[in-house]
């Protein structure tokens, strides 16, 4: 069920193929927002969803949701109805990874967290080459079979959990009343204030500068309302309700938890902006031939699960050097993500390690801190800690995404019109209507319809996309120069993690 979170990424790592399709050039980004979005806001509710109906139902939902959001991106004839069915599919995966995460810590010994959830992580496997899977898909068949091997994927996981999981229930209730009682006192005005806030303050730092200027009103209007609905959201949850979804008596390390959270958003910035925003460079700034596009994504997922497994076992080895471990992470991420800017397009061997280094440092966090959670949490509360990171680090990707992409956008058009531009008129075109429908195109990635163009025969192509090769080179820079400030905020909190040990024991929340 981990290996849900990764459904979004083939998916990702061929926009270019969907949109050409289905048209949405415009806010195609929206696809992978959606899909974070409603991982984020599920997640505090499927505790409640575990309670009513056992965990095992709601897996069972999960992975039948996101066949259902499958189904309809396959399916779609249009970009509004694939961002219906990334969403619907980011439901399904925020359910079980979830359902994945905490069941499993729940019934394992406290000491050995970290090693049963590195045994989990290892499902995730088959999934790694991902951007291999849909370049491939999409480039000699049609990008519609992607829905169809994460489809497949997902009803074995189906098939595994109708047969084989049989967990214990989490509470017992008795007839309707506890079960409405239980409803009564599941925070839905939190979990609206807070998803409809982000909701619009993703669409207006998406839409700033993009597809409206900032001081416009479609611009200016959902990011204000976004705002005053988070303010209302932290109000809500500080005087308007008993029954906040972050409990006031969260954890017995108050300071380590805040700082766990703050991590945990760092690391979902870094980690969803390089899985979605390296594909598009690797296509844009190296080649368009489908197996390198694929080769190039794999060392950042490779070192994302190396990271992963081996911040987990040394986790559950070494209690009481956890801020070390964590800092260790913490630096790699950093230093991984920033030296990506050195990328150009002639270096790409040197970037491989680059890569590498950044997915250990991202994976060395992502999930171990999870876990370091629901460590220090009371046992009570392990399944709403473990939505709660969660949703922190899916928000952290959402925002984290949705500024990189803006900042990336802004300092990509300029070079667009002076490197592409300038070639086109090297070469011979001069009508500016041809040019600018060039640098269009190029923004996009619709290079191939650039061959249709007039004045534009093969030679001249070639040297179009070598312009718009370099000139996307120079922009993906500013991407990486803003994860270092994310990253240095993360190293920074790791420095103020506290001891551990003593929390740790040989404790099983529930008994099978």
């Amino acid at each position: 069920m981990p290996g849900d979170m990764w459904l979004t990424q083939p998916a990702a790592s061929a926009p270019v193929y969907i949109y050409r399709d289905l048209g949405g050039i415009s806010y195609w980004v929206w696809f992978i927002t959606a899909n974070l979005l409603a991982t984020a806001a599920i997640s505090p509710f499927v505790g409640s969803l575990s309670d009513l109906m056992g965990r095992r139902w709601v897996a069972i939902i999960g992975n039948v949701t996101i066949i259902v959001g499958q189904i309809i991106c396959g399916t779609a004839h249009d970009m509004d109805m694939f961002i219906a069915g990334m969403a619907i599919t980011g439901i399904g995966t925020g359910i079980n990874e979830l359902t994945a995460l905490a069941g499993t810590a729940e019934l394992v010994p406290l000491s050995h967290r970290g090693y049963y959830i590195a045994g989990m992580v290892l499902t995730i496997l088959p999934f790694l080459p991902s951007a291999m899977y849909a370049q491939m898909i999409a480039a000699y068949s049609t990008w519609r079979y992607i829905a169809v091997v994460t489809s497949v994927w997902t009803f074995i996981g189906l098939v595994s959990t109708v047969l084989f999981y049989h967990p214990p229930p989490r509470v017992r209730l008795q007839g309707w009343k506890e079960k409405l009682n239980l409803l009564k006192r599941t925070d839905f005005m939190g979990g609206l204030l807070s998803i409809l806030g982000l909701a619009g303050f993703e669409t207006g730092i998406l839409a700033g500068g993009y597809q409206y200027p900032w001081a416009s009103a479609h611009t200016l209007t959902p990011l204000i309302v976004g705002v005053f609905l988070l303010v209302s959201f932290v109000a809500w949850e500080r005087w308007g309700t008993s029954n906040p979804m972050v409990p006031r008596q969260l954890s017995k390390a108050p300071r380590t938890m805040a700082l766990t959270m703050v991590i945990t958003f760092i690391s979902g910035a870094n980690f969803f902006s390089v899985l979605m925003l390296w594909p598009p460079e690797a296509y844009n700034v190296y080649g368009h031939d489908p197996v390198g596009i694929g080769i190039r994504g794999m060392p950042f997922a490779f070192g994302v699960f190396a990271g992963c497994v081996a911040s987990l076992v040394l986790l559950s080895r070494f209690y009481g050097q956890i801020k070390w471990l964590i800092l260790g992470a913490s630096v790699l991420m950093t230093i991984g993500c920033g030296c990506l800017s050195l990328a150009t397009p002639h270096n790409i061997h040197s970037i491989y390690p680059i890569l590498f280094i950044a997915g250990v440092g991202v994976g060395g966090i992502t999930i171990p801190v999870s876990t370091l959670a629901t460590i220090i949490c009371t046992g009570d509360v392990i399944a709403r800690v473990t939505a709660l990171t969660i949703t922190v680090r899916i928000v952290g990707g959402a925002i984290g995404y949705a500024v990189y992409f803006n900042v990336f956008l802004h300092k990509l058009l300029p070079q667009l019109r002076t490197l592409v531009g300038a070639a086109c008129v090297r070469s011979g075109i001069t009508d500016p209507g041809v040019i600018g429908e060039v640098i269009e195109l190029t923004a996009v990635s619709l290079i191939h319809e650039i061959r249709g163009l007039p004045g534009v025969d093969e030679g001249i192509w070639v040297k179009l996309v070598a312009a718009g090769q370099q000139a996307y080179a120079n922009a993906y820079p500013w991407v990486y120069y803003c994860s270092v400030a994310f990253g240095g905020v993360s190293v920074i909190a790791s420095l103020f993690l506290g001891d551990i040990s003593e929390m740790v024991d040989d404790s099983v929340v529930a008994v099978m």
